[in-house]
């Protein structure tokens, strides 16, 4: 916690009637502002704004709205977002998780409808915050959150191909495999000038991306693109042919006639656009802290993400939440508070004002490829692979949530995957008892036990963890913040695990995290008696392949007698 003791903070964060959880990191940091932070935030707020004002206008059009309301999104929301949140980075607004959500409320009840279902979802967050359910994103099996988000970079990219190929399609249907069936039947009325300018746009941002990653790729694509379709009258369809010029206007929004009806019809919608905003925000946020090292509150950063998302319909804006992408250019860009953030959404409104006037020559293929860039890097296809080269369970629960993501629903899929994975675990655990009431009954314990005397000395730069449970998604975050303390303290680190009996994806994805970290800072681990379960497990997910070294002994003299090798 910043800038108090850390006695007083722990006394603080482990209090149930603390207030402290609820400060917004702004209010934190302000006490401690100097010129030279301000510079640094003002820096990283230009670079975000050139970044962010392409995504949010290309966001908005595959979300089925004009691209001025993804602008006004950045700005109200990102605002509302880095004055109310608990993260010192985050930078909020549209982003990919939603287009699928947001596109198929309005195809079934309009924008009045998104408006109303985003007003429920803001006071759904606010309730999660004020309730405490921040921390619930550990208990949240990382394979299901990546088959999620895979499924939804999947959606988003068949989403664009209409647009990439410059077909002239008109109330394309929402479900996946028809989308899909009517852009191969009419593949052959494609535009070339589109595909073309949608070619030349992903070689402009990838071909930046690696001789100049600190560019901005996304609008500099768009500037090129624009240019082309402005000097030699291009015909493909741009933003200007079908949404007409962009202007920003902060109107209230007018309520329409409310009815119990309504309300019930929009409550599932709701809910996915709540747990949306409050999965991708909090995802952001710890993203943010891995980054830096600094911890977020997450129960505050879900009180902001519904103010935010409250604020942002009634301007005439939609869902927004936190941006991994965006806020990690925050950081990188040099930002040291949430000052960022509102400095971030100040220079939208000037970088939209002046950039409004030529928004109608940008092409609409070039902001399909940007989108088709956002899917990629959402579709996290090495995490994908990773995950499924783990246990049955976890590549089961990776699988299922992907197929119903994109072949029936968002909310089902998670609702389906989260009930998958608690049956898996449960028969998991009934196995391990199952297997231990064996071995007590029938065999006895013929555990080979070393006595202590038998041991070698620790040595003083070695540090030895005796871990004792199973190792699964419910506390691999408990793992990590662990395994994290020790960043400072021995060279050498045993993890003892003949008490381990069962590790799971997600509990590896931790494990092997901290390897790489401690790697990077010249430490050795090793891994000390592992059962055949979790030896499985470990060379199944590459342990063994792994660029960054790691040992596995057979006991604990084994680890203590290699510890002491130079």
């Amino acid at each position: 916690m910043d800038n108090i003791p850390y006695s007083k903070a722990k006394i603080l964060a482990s209090s149930s009637e603390t207030w402290y959880i609820f400060v917004p990191k702004l209010f934190t940091t302000l006490s401690h502002y100097s010129s030279s932070l301000l510079k640094s935030d003002i820096i990283a707020a230009m670079t975000v704004s050139v970044v962010g004002l392409p995504l949010a206008m290309a966001l908005a059009i595959a979300s089925g709205v004009s691209p001025e309301k993804g602008i006004i999104t950045a700005i109200i929301a990102g605002f509302l977002i880095s004055l109310l949140g608990g993260s010192r980075y985050q930078i909020g607004g549209p982003t990919g998780a939603f287009v699928a959500v947001v596109f198929n409320i309005i195809q079934k009840h309009g924008y009045e409808g998104l408006v109303i279902a985003t007003l429920m979802a803001g006071v759904m967050l606010i309730l999660f915050g004020l309730l405490k359910l921040g921390t619930i994103i550990k208990y949240i099996p990382s394979p299901l959150i990546t088959g999620f988000t895979a499924g939804i970079g999947l959606i988003i990219f068949t989403s664009q191909i209409k647009d990439l190929l410059g077909l002239r399609l008109e109330n394309l249907p929402t479900d996946f495999i028809p989308k899909i069936s009517i852009c191969i039947n009419h593949c052959h009325e494609n535009n070339p000038y589109a595909i073309g300018l949608a070619v030349l746009s992903l070689a402009i941002i990838i071909g930046i991306r690696y001789v100049r990653p600190t560019f901005p790729s996304f609008l500099i694509a768009l500037l090129v693109s624009s240019g082309l379709v402005y000097l030699f009258t291009l015909p493909v369809e741009t933003i200007g042919s079908k949404f007409g010029d962009i202007s920003l206007s902060f109107q209230l929004f007018h309520f329409p006639e409310l009815s119990w009806e309504l309300f019930v019809k929009l409550f599932p919608s709701a809910f996915t656009i709540a747990f949306l905003a409050g999965i991708e925000s909090l995802l952001s946020a710890v993203v943010a802290d891995s980054m830096t090292g600094t911890k977020h509150r997450s129960n505050c950063e879900l009180v902001a993400q519904g103010f935010a998302n409250i604020g942002s319909v009634l301007f005439g804006g939609i869902p927004a939440t936190g941006a991994v992408a965006r806020t990690a250019t925050n950081i990188r860009s040099g930002a040291k508070t949430p000052m960022s953030g509102i400095i971030h959404a100040i220079l939208l409104v000037l970088l939209a004002s002046l950039f409004a006037p030529l928004a109608k020559w940008v092409p609409l293929s070039a902001l399909a490829a940007i989108l088709i860039v956002i899917a990629w890097n959402m579709s996290e296809i090495d995490r994908f692979k990773y995950f499924l080269k783990g246990p049955k369970s976890d590549s089961t629960v990776l699988i299922l949530t992907f197929l119903l993501t994109i072949l029936v629903d968002i909310t089902v899929a998670f609702v389906v995957g989260m009930v998958m994975a608690l049956l898996l675990f449960a028969r998991r655990m009934i196995e391990i008892q199952e297997e231990r009431l064996q071995k007590e009954i029938l065999e006895g314990d013929k555990d080979d036990v070393i006595e202590p005397s038998e041991l070698p000395s620790i040595p003083k730069d070695t540090q030895v963890i005796h871990l004792s449970s199973p190792l699964f998604f419910g506390i691999a975050s408990l793992l990590k913040e662990i395994l994290e303390r020790l960043s400072e303290a021995p060279k050498v680190i045993i993890l003892e695990m003949q008490a381990v009996p069962f590790m799971d994806a997600t509990a590896m994805y931790a494990l092997e995290s901290f390897i790489e970290k401690a790697s990077k800072e010249k430490k050795k681990v090793i891994l000390c008696a592992p059962n055949t379960r979790v030896q499985k497990v470990l060379i199944r997910m590459g342990i063994n392949q792994s660029s960054y070294p790691v040992n596995i002994t057979a006991n604990l003299k084994e680890a203590l007698a290699f510890a002491q090798q130079k």
